[in-house]
């Protein structure tokens, strides 16, 4: 690829055919590896002469003959043209259990390699290559203790990708969604406890729901559940949002890309969050493209990721998306009761200091009824201003609860004036998670 920069952009079959030539004067054997990366070039970049390549690399087969020589070619992709004419074509197969036994086994100690459970780190990451095994053995072998758990949470932070920044995700988990311990407990066992259990699910044959609709109105949880999911799973988390479809001038391929990626990454999951907004935003032959992949998670290969979708109106999602089989578990978010919203405010006084973290919650829960989650955390914030700019005017300081009551009477006079302004079918959506 250096030699290929360093020429004309557009003489690519001479640069090459030069490149050959000069190895095959003085060695036996040449490798060419990567050849992939140079059809890449002359199929996808209007590269003006796309059918040269193959007259050049017969003319370089032909020179290897002539001369006894023998060529090796690694590529990623079935060979096809000469290459499939003219050459002996083997097929690398993925490495399997034993595959990785043996691979660990040329990097670590006797007694520690045959401590580590081979099965169960080959059904975490399927699809490791020998640099990851080597990568993560010469790791391990500076860790103490020196362990299955060890090894797979070195892959899962090194070697293994998704297409959100972690780091950048509100830190939250299931005790953020109150009053929705059904919802929880369904999610646990039907989609955590298969991607997060590997004994057990390796014991049972153990796979996630390959669809699952989470759907309620806004603000009850649904993207909550999303963050709580993507800190659990880390490098086996997928996003598609409003934030793909803004940021990719080709749709397609990039939901494409995500599912390939998660489907390498196995068990992982793939989180489509206010689905129906993305349908409605006109995407028509999105909803086509995803009956195809999520049919396509019936194969053995992908069995192991799942689909969730959320939505805020279910009659936005075209009925075949959600017909039997592709999504397989139906959870509806719903408003928290009062019980439920004195936990939600609890949780968020208990840093703050007097007097406004003392705040008589049963009084604040009974106002507040019809709130969501999100309603709930605003109340909380427009109190805390409210106080706050008494106490910078030095003016005198109400009874606490006077200040949430303000809140929720202020965010209650937005959603009656909201309520009579007439709904617009272009909508503006939610981006960004």
């Amino acid at each position: 690829m250096e030699r290929l920069r360093a020429h004309q952009p557009k003489a690519l079959e001479e640069t090459f055919v030069e490149m050959a030539l000069d190895r095959l004067k003085g060695s036996e054997l040449v490798i060419v590896d990567d050849l992939h990366l140079i059809r890449e070039i002359v199929d996808r970049y209007e590269y003006p002469r796309q059918h040269l390549f193959e007259v050049a690399l017969t003319a370089i087969l032909n020179e290897a003959a002539s001369r006894g020589r023998k060529m090796l070619f690694g590529l990623e992709e079935n060979p096809c043209g000469v290459l499939q004419r003219r050459a002996h074509c083997l097929k690398l197969e993925r490495f399997g259990p034993d595959d990785v036994q043996t691979i660990c086994r040329v990097y670590l100690p006797r007694d520690p390699a045959d401590a580590l459970d081979y099965g169960t780190i080959h059904r975490f990451a399927p699809n490791l290559t020998a640099y990851h095994l080597r990568n993560a053995c010469v790791w391990l072998r500076r860790e103490t203790p020196f362990d299955n758990d060890r090894f797979i949470e070195y892959l899962g932070s090194q070697n293994l990708t998704n297409n959100v920044e972690i780091e950048e995700v509100e830190p939250v988990n299931w005790t953020d969604l109150q009053g929705m311990d059904d919802i929880i407990v369904e999610l646990e066992a039907k989609v955590a406890l298969p991607l997060e259990n590997h004994a057990l699910a390796q014991e049972l044959r153990l796979k996630p729901k390959r669809g699952v609709l989470l759907a309620g109105p806004p603000g009850t949880g649904k993207t909550t559940i999303g963050r709580s999911l993507a800190h659990r799973l880390k490098r086996k988390f997928f996003l598609v949002d409003g934030t793909v479809i803004a940021g990719s001038n080709d749709f397609f391929a990039e939901i494409n890309r995500i599912f390939d990626a998660a489907k390498e990454n196995a068990p992982s999951i793939i989180f489509i969050d206010d689905a129906d907004v993305i349908f409605e935003e006109g995407n028509r032959g999105f909803y086509r493209y995803l009956l195809t992949m999520l049919d396509g998670l019936e194969s053995a290969s992908a069995e192991r990721v799942c689909v969730i979708i959320t939505a805020m109106d279910t009659t936005s999602l075209p009925p075949a998306v959600l017909r039997s089989g592709r999504i397989e578990l139906w959870l509806e978010t719903r408003l928290p009761d009062e019980t439920a919203r004195a936990a939600i405010i609890r949780a968020r006084l208990v840093d703050l200091p007097e007097p406004i973290g003392s705040a008589d919650i049963p009084t604040v829960a009974r106002a507040s009824r019809g709130f969501t989650g999100a309603d709930l955390k605003a109340v909380v914030e427009d109190a805390k201003l409210l106080f706050a700019f008494d106490k910078d005017q030095h003016k005198c300081v109400r009874p606490v609860e006077d200040y949430f009551l303000q809140a929720i009477g202020k965010i209650r006079a937005n959603r009656r004036q909201y309520g009579r302004v007439k709904s617009n079918p272009l909508r503006e959506s939610r981006f960004g998670f």
